[in-house]
């Protein structure tokens, strides 16, 4: 009787076929990022270095032996043409009008949006693509109006003046809008069903269900309101209410007599203000995805 024997099969390793599509992407988001890196560095490294030597020089490459003087100075030392204020109240003026702005303009928006979703007004729809073609009227076109307004109410130098003139967003109400009408209408139903009158549904349902929603949008005018600079230089004169990035070109117009302008402490400045920002979108990255692209009830 013939004997058969198995052979076991030898297993051939294929060479991995080398992406290149994903090679040139990854490249290129690398490229991109140190490119992005080169102001914040170039910032950081001048900023380390005394009056003199950046207005003699300009941008430096190296770190210098005054980094900490600089933010020192900058962060706690009174300063301005009042000699009056420092980085830290201006910080606390950022953060005001950043998070007044911010919280503003979701509330205005959700209530907006809330009325023309569920409210079944006759013009409702119209009513909601006037809102939306305010985003042809950016701030620099009516901020004249704007202005004369806010002087004639007698709220300049004010965070009110500061914050309110700027709170009705069309963006926002958009994407409100579009995320209520994805609500099915059996949960309305139910509610009603229920006895929730409209003020509790919009508490109750509809503000828990758009949580990421809100992360969203907040993030986008948090920081569109933290980098505000033509409105808080028209509407403030008093220091006392100056923002940092209005602050950070304070600095470097306080020319007295033969004194050199502090770039070093308006480039220290600038790092701060740019720390914020960047952390919340940062640590609030996951909430920011998920509220502009899930629906997630």
């Amino acid at each position: 009787m013939a004997e058969t024997t198995l052979e076991t099969p030898v297993e051939t390793h294929r060479p991995r076929r080398i992406k290149w599509g994903a090679i040139g992407d990854h490249t290129a988001l690398i490229l991109g990022a140190l490119l992005m890196m080169i102001p914040p560095l170039l910032a950081l490294t001048t900023a380390s270095h005394d009056a003199v030597t950046i207005h003699r020089e300009g941008l430096q490459l190296t770190l210098g032996d005054n980094l900490g003087k600089n933010f020192h100075a900058a962060m706690f030392e009174k300063g301005g043409f009042t000699q009056t204020v420092d980085g830290t109240l201006m910080l606390m003026n950022s953060f005001i009008l950043g998070i007044g702005f911010a919280v503003g303009k979701i509330i205005i928006s959700m209530m907006a949006a809330y009325a023309i979703v569920y409210f079944r007004l006759r013009f409702a729809t119209l009513a909601f693509w006037v809102i939306f073609t305010t985003l042809l009227l950016p701030l620099e076109v009516r901020i004249l109006p704007s202005y004369e307004a806010i002087q004639k109410l007698g709220l300049t130098n004010t965070y009110t003046g500061l914050i309110v003139p700027l709170i009705a967003s069309a963006t926002g109400t958009f994407f409100f809008r579009q995320f209520f009408m994805s609500v099915p209408e059996e949960l309305a139903e139910a509610a009603r069903i229920d006895g929730a009158g409209p003020w509790k549904f919009f508490v109750d349902i509809l503000v828990p269900l758009s949580r990421t929603m809100i992360a969203a949008i907040f993030i986008i005018m948090f920081v569109f309101g933290w980098n505000q600079y033509l409105w808080p230089t028209l509407i403030t004169t008093d220091e006392s209410f100056f923002t940092l990035v209005r602050g950070i070109k304070q600095i470097v117009l306080s020319y007295t007599d033969s004194q050199i302008p502090e770039h070093g402490q308006a480039l220290a400045l600038a790092i701060v203000a740019m720390i914020p920002p960047v952390a919340i979108v940062v640590f609030f990255q996951n909430w920011f995805v998920k509220g502009l692209t899930e629906s997630d009830k």
